[in-house]
């Protein structure tokens, strides 16, 4: 093997893992998503994979084309800094989004009580939230049934919506798909294209692995360290910080650079 392209299969496994351990937004939003969503670990994990292997491919594709066809390498950077911008206000907007609709969630969950009035009397409250049927029973097997509208029990349906199949992971993967990996075309593939074509995807595997596995190493522990906090208390509020977390990741990226 030509020692440059060597030097340069370590250059760009090195610039995998350091671009991604220093963009939060290649972790942090499938760590809150799966959080919010109760993603299975597994699943989180596929997840990412996949989100990042559209990261890289995006890249790949627009390197490869540029690359075949003669582009100049500043016209390719300036295509690249326009896809950044768009997928940075994307992960905004759907951060947004989600974080108003998680916030009504949370209000619509919020504990409140219901006074009940017994025929000899007494009175009682039960406290709940709107998710799901609840059933309160008061047995009374002496009282006649006309005494109170509850003989044995009653149940106060606020029924949640059917499941329907999760768009979340899907908005993730266009969003990633469109975001950039910036140092790929300019410091790798195009010196690994002065070697061979071979040279060059050998370049782009290393940089894709480490960038990929990078990605899920990171999410691994992540979802391991938040399996032993106690977050009972927050979870009503779960979703809405999640799409705070994922705002805060788009703004990151169009303000500081992130």
């Amino acid at each position: 093997m030509d020692v440059d392209l060597g030097l340069l299969l370590v250059t760009a496994a090195s610039i995998g893992c350091i671009h991604t351990l220093l963009g939060p937004d290649h972790y942090l939003p499938f760590v809150a998503m799966s959080a919010a969503r109760r993603w299975s670990r597994r699943r989180t994990l596929w997840i990412t994979s996949l989100c990042g292997a559209g990261h890289v491919l995006g890249s790949v594709v627009i390197g490869f084309v540029g690359i075949a066809i003669g582009v100049s390498l500043t016209r390719l950077e300036w295509l690249e800094g326009l896809r950044g911008d768009a997928a940075a206000w994307l992960l905004t907007g759907f951060g947004i989004a989600y974080l108003a609709w998680g916030l009504k969630k949370a209000w619509r969950a919020r504990p409140h009580t219901h006074p009940h009035f017994h025929g000899d009397g007494s009175i009682h409250e039960h406290s709940h939230g709107h998710e799901g049927l609840h059933l309160h029973p008061h047995l009374q097997p002496l009282a006649p049934p006309q005494a109170h509208g509850h003989v044995l029990g009653h149940a106060h349906p606020h029924v949640t919506p059917a499941r329907t199949r999760s768009i979340t992971p899907w908005a993730l993967f266009v969003i990633f798909v469109l975001g950039p990996c910036e140092p790929l075309i300019p410091v790798l593939m195009y010196p690994a294209s002065q070697h061979s074509l071979w040279g060059t995807v050998a370049v782009v595997l290393a940089f894709g692995a480490a960038t990929i596995g990078t990605m899920v190493t990171v999410v691994y522990f992540a979802l391991r360290g938040l399996e032993r906090l106690p977050l009972d208390t927050a979870e009503r509020y779960s979703h809405a910080l999640a799409g705070a977390a994922l705002a805060a990741c788009g703004l990151g990226i169009v303000f500081l650079g992130l």
